[in-house]
């Protein structure tokens, strides 16, 4: 049994961030900030030492990466798999610019309904489907009963917690938005066709072992 866990970490704060725009795959890098946030969280996260970091191949998440990697003395191998959501025309845009222009079609993706954001942009099936992938790729390399850390992106990390965990797609905007520099935990299951398990979500702290589980 491989027992591996798995971290999905969000990147640190960009100037995009604090002014509420969409970011998408526009590749926009951290600020003072964001790189504090890493700086912090890598400290954290060394404690549980993992054995395998990746990342998105947008620069505020391998800059976040790189801040744990350091640490750790592991290298961080960029993956385009990992990207955020892509959001066509809403790229740039901030939340109320979106609601004004786009209202009807932003509602409809803020319901969960199957959309493509900003008219080309990816569908959540199709970021969580690429996301799996690159989870399912990447995780041959990580060690059994070991710690795996991919820094990626919010969004990107919401779906693919909900596919992981089997959660029905139209669910997935149940699960919050993830602070940036904060992560999600879940255990790998014992069986291929299992889901997985949530141990953190939106989490900074490090987790601690369950006393006692009623399944």
């Amino acid at each position: 049994m491989a027992n591996r866990q798995l971290v999905l970490w969000r990147h640190g704060r960009t100037s995009w961030n604090l002014e509420q725009r969409f970011q998408g795959q526009t590749d926009i890098p951290l600020d003072e900030v964001g790189e504090q946030q890493a700086k912090n969280a890598a400290q954290l996260l060394q404690h549980l030492k993992p054995s395998y970091i990746t990342s998105s191949d947008l620069m505020r998440a391998n800059k976040t990466g790189l801040e744990l990697a350091k640490l750790v003395n592991l290298e961080v191998p960029k993956d385009a798999s990992f990207r955020e959501t892509a959001h066509g025309l809403w790229e740039g845009l901030t939340y109320s610019e979106l609601r004004n222009k786009y209202e009807e079609e932003y509602s409809i993706w803020s319901a969960g309904q199957e959309i493509r954001p900003g008219t080309t942009g990816e569908t959540r099936l199709e970021v969580a489907d690429r996301m799996v992938k690159g989870i399912t790729k990447h995780i041959q390399n990580v060690p059994d009963n070991s710690v795996f850390v991919i820094a990626t992106h919010g969004g990107a990390a919401r779906v693919a917690a909900g596919k992981l965990m089997g959660l029905p797609p139209h669910t997935w905007v149940s699960l919050g938005i993830i602070s940036n520099c904060s992560w999600i935990v879940l255990n790998e299951p014992a069986e291929p066709h299992l889901p997985w398990r949530l141990v953190e979500y939106n989490a900074g702290s490090l987790p601690t072992p369950a006393l006692s589980d009623d399944r």
